[in-house]
C-alpha cells in the first residue's frame, strides 16, 4: 500500500515538472537587456517583439514538451483572419432631364460552405437569418427584389440591376433536393416572413420553370431546370416595412456608413424605387481554387425635379435624404461614393462640389463611365466640418437624350370582355448589328392563350424564332410559359403577337376589388447587346460594385436584362352589388310578411272600459255628498 502511494506521488511530480517545462518561456532574454528592462521598469520594443515572436513560434523542444505534457498544457494559438468582407458603395448619375438616379451597393463576401452537413454557428458579416435559410433549404442562388414603379429605359437609360415593378423572386437549389416544388412553397413562406411581404402567396399558379432565360449567375455546374423556379408579383406595394427588415441585414443596420441615408420618408417619395438581394457563390481568387458566398443588397431610387418641392436643377445629399455621410462603416473595409461625370468632362454641364482629384473609369453597361469618387475611409474627405454633403448644380440643361440600344415595351389590344391581344414591341437601336434577344412570357391561366396565332414581324416581315418553348396552362394549377429566341433585325421594331381568351372565374376567387383588374407580370428579355468596349472577367480586379454582376465573357457583347411594363387586364366580373340588393329586399318581405303574422298569432286582446272624464267624476263626488247614487 505505501509503495503504490509512493509511485502515485513520483508520478504526479513527474507530471509537474514536465508541465512546467512545457510552459516555461523556450529561452530568456540576454542578462544584459534583462537588466537594461528591469532598470527602465518597462521592456523595451525590442524584447517584446522578440518575446512575441518566440512565444508565437516556440522552437521543436518546446514544442515536443508541449505535447509530451498532455491537455494540461496550454498551446498558445493565434488569432484567425476573418474569412468574410464587407464592402459598400453609392453611385450617384445624374440625368438629362434634371432628375437623379441613386443607386446603394452592399457586398458581404463570407469564405465558408453553405453545401456541407455541419450547420455554421458564428455569424460575424453574414446576416445569420439568410445564412440559416440557404442551408435549411439547399439554395444555390437566390435573387429576390421588391419594386415600386416602372423604369423609364428611354428617359434614364440602363439599370445598373433590373427589377419588374413588384415583387420578384427566383431561386437556384442543390441538385441533390428531391422535392423542389415543397422547398419552394416552404422558402417563400419563410421568406415573406423575414421581409415582411406577400410572397406566401407564391404557389403553383403563378410559379414558372423557364428552360433558357435565367442561368445561374454565380459558380454553378448545376443547369437543369429542374432545379430552378421563377414567380412575380406584380401587384405587391412596397413599403417600409419591407425596407426595415431589409437595413438590418447590413452589417451596421442604418446606424453608420451609408445605409444612414436610407430614410424611408424621402426613398418612397420618388419616382422609382427598388430593393433588392442577391445571394450566389463566387470565386475567391482567380484561379477559383477556394469559393465564397457572396451577399450583395442593392438599392435603386430616383429622384424627380418636380415631386422635390424646390424644382431647381440643383441637388444635395440632404435634399435627396434629409442627410449627409459623417463616416463610414466600421466594419467595412472599402465605402466610397462615385459620382458618374462623364457627360461632364469639362463642368459645362454641371458643378460638383465638394470637387474630387481621386477618378476613376469603369465599363458599365458596354459604355466606358468615368467617376469622381470620394473614399469615406479617409479623413480628409470630410474635411474640417467632419461632414460630407455633396452638391450637383446645373449649368445647362441641354444634353443629348440617352437612347439605349435595347428598349420593349408591352400593351393590351382589343374590345370587350371576351377576347384580346397582348402585343410586345422590342427596339433594336443599333444601327449596323443585329442580335438575338430571348423573351419569357408567364400569363396567368384565366388569360387563355391561343398559341395558334402566335406572330413576330420585323420591318413589316415575319421573323421566324430560332427556339420556342411552350407550356400550357392548367385551369387553377399553373399559367402559361411562352420561351422564344427572336433575331432583332438592326434598326428595327420587332413586335410578338398573340391572341388570348378571357376566363370567367368563380366568384371567391375574385379579389376584393374586382373592378380595378387584374395584373400581369412583365415580360424578361434578356440578350447580349453589341458593346464597342471590352468587358474585363477578372472579378479580382479593384473596381466598382456596380459594374461586376453580371457575367460576361465576349469581349465584343454584354449582358442586359429588361422588363416590360406589368398588364391591367379586366376579366368578366359579376354585380357583386346583386347580391346585397336581393339580401335587403328579402329580409325586408319577411320582416314586413312574418312579423305582421306572428304579432296576430301571439299578442293577447283585452276589453279594458274607457275611464270616465273630469266633468263626470266630479259630478259623481257631488252626488255622493248629496247620498244620491253616482251616474
Amino acid at each position: 500500500m505505501a509503495a503504490a502511494r509512493c509511485c502515485l506521488v513520483l508520478l504526479l511530480l513527474c507530471r509537474c515538472s514536465v508541465s512546467v517545462l512545457g510552459t516555461g518561456p523556450p529561452a530568456a532574454p540576454g542578462p544584459d537587456r534583462q537588466a537594461a528592462a528591469v532598470d527602465s521598469g518597462h521592456l523595451t520594443a525590442e524584447t517584446a517583439e522578440e518575446k512575441r515572436r518566440e512565444e508565437a513560434s516556440p522552437d521543436d523542444a518546446g514544442t515536443d514538451q508541449q505535447d509530451a505534457s498532455g491537455p494540461e498544457t496550454p498551446v498558445p494559438l493565434s488569432s484567425p483572419e476573418p474569412k468574410d468582407d464587407f464592402q459598400e458603395e453609392l453611385v450617384i448619375r445624374p440625368l438629362h432631364s434634371g432628375d437623379i438616379y441613386a443607386s446603394f451597393q452592399f457586398r458581404t463576401l463570407w469564405e465558408t460552405d453553405f453545401t456541407r452537413g455541419d450547420k455554421e454557428s458564428h455569424y460575424r458579416l453574414f446576416p445569420k437569418s439568410l445564412g440559416q435559410v440557404i442551408s435549411k433549404f439547399s439554395v444555390r442562388e437566390l435573387h429576390i427584389s421588391f419594386t415600386q414603379g416602372h423604369w423609364r429605359t428611354m428617359q434614364w437609360g440602363q439599370p445598373f440591376l433590373p427589377s419588374p415593378p413588384g415583387a420578384e423572386l427566383w431561386v437556384w437549389f442543390q441538385d441533390s433536393v428531391t422535392d423542389v416544388d415543397g422547398m419552394w412553397k416552404e422558402l417563400s413562406n419563410v421568406l415573406s416572413g423575414i421581409f415582411c411581404a406577400s410572397l406566401n402567396f407564391i404557389d403553383s399558379t403563378n410559379t414558372v420553370q423557364p428552360s433558357a432565360s435565367f442561368k445561374p449567375l454565380g459558380i454553378s455546374n448545376v443547369t437543369d431546370h429542374r432545379f430552378l423556379r421563377y414567380a412575380t408579383l406584380p401587384r405587391e406595394i412596397v413599403c417600409t416595412e419591407n425596407l426595415t427588415p431589409w437595413k438590418k441585414l447590413l452589417p451596421c443596420g442604418s446606424k453608420a456608413g451609408l445605409a444612414v441615408l436610407l430614410k424611408s420618408e424621402k426613398l418612397f417619395h420618388s419616382s422609382f424605387h427598388s430593393q433588392a438581394v442577391h445571394i450566389r457563390p463566387v470565386c475567391q481568387d482567380w484561379q477559383c481554387k477556394t469559393t465564397s458566398w457572396e451577399l450583395r443588397q442593392a438599392l435603386n431610387v430616383v429622384f424627380d425635379l418636380h415631386t422635390s418641392g424646390q424644382g431647381k436643377r440643383e441637388w444635395t445629399l440632404f435634399k435627396m435624404f434629409s442627410r449627409t455621410v459623417t463616416e463610414a462603416c466600421p466594419l467595412a473595409s472599402s465605402s466610397k461614393i462615385y459620382v458618374d461625370i462623364t457627360d461632364n468632362p469639362q463642368g459645362e454641364q454641371f458643378e460638383l462640389s465638394p470637387a474630387s482629384h481621386l477618378l476613376s473609369q469603369a465599363v458599365v453597361l458596354g459604355d466606358r463611365r468615368t467617376f469622381s469618387v470620394y473614399d469615406l475611409t479617409q479623413q480628409v474627405t470630410f474635411g474640417t466640418v467632419r461632414s460630407l454633403n455633396l452638391l450637383i448644380r446645373w449649368k445647362s440643361s441641354e444634353g443629348d437624350m440617352l437612347r439605349p440600344l435595347l428598349h420593349a415595351e408591352r400593351y393590351v389590344a382589343g374590345y370587350g370582355l371576351q377576347t384580346g391581344e397582348i402585343h410586345t414591341v422590342m427596339y433594336n437601336n443599333h444601327p449596323y448589328r443585329s442580335f438575338p434577344v430571348l423573351l419569357l412570357d408567364s400569363v396567368p391561366w384565366y388569360l387563355r392563350l391561343y398559341i395558334h396565332t402566335l406572330t413576330v414581324t420585323s420591318k413589316g416581315k415575319d421573323n421566324k424564332p430560332s427556339y420556342i418553348h411552350y407550356q400550357p396552362s392548367k385551369d387553377r394549377v399553373r399559367p402559361h410559359l411562352l420561351e422564344m429566341l427572336v433575331q432583332l433585325p438592326p434598326n428595327s421594331v420587332t413586335e410578338v403577337k398573340v391572341q388570348f381568351e378571357r376566363a370567367l372565374l368563380k366568384w371567391t376567387e375574385y379579389t376584393p376589388d374586382p373592378n380595378h383588374g387584374f395584373y400581369v407580370g412583365s415580360s424578361v428579355i434578356s440578350s447580349l447587346v453589341p458593346s464597342i468596349v471590352a468587358m474585363d472577367t477578372n472579378s479580382t480586379l479593384d473596381r466598382p460594385l456596380f459594374s461586376s454582376f453580371f457575367p460576361c465573357k465576349e469581349e465584343s457583347s454584354y449582358f442586359v436584362r429588361i422588363y416590360t411594363e406589368p398588364l391591367l387586364v379586366n376579366l368578366p366580373t359579376p354585380d357583386f352589388s346583386m347580391p346585397y340588393n336581393v339580401i335587403c329586399l328579402t329580409c325586408t318581405v319577411v320582416a314586413v310578411g312574418y312579423g305582421s303574422l306572428y304579432n296576430l298569432l301571439t299578442r293577447s286582446f283585452q276589453i279594458e272600459e274607457p275611464s270616465p272624464g273630469l266633468a263626470k267624476r266630479i259630478a259623481n263626488i257631488i252626488r255622493k255628498m248629496r247620498g244620491v247614487p253616482p251616474l
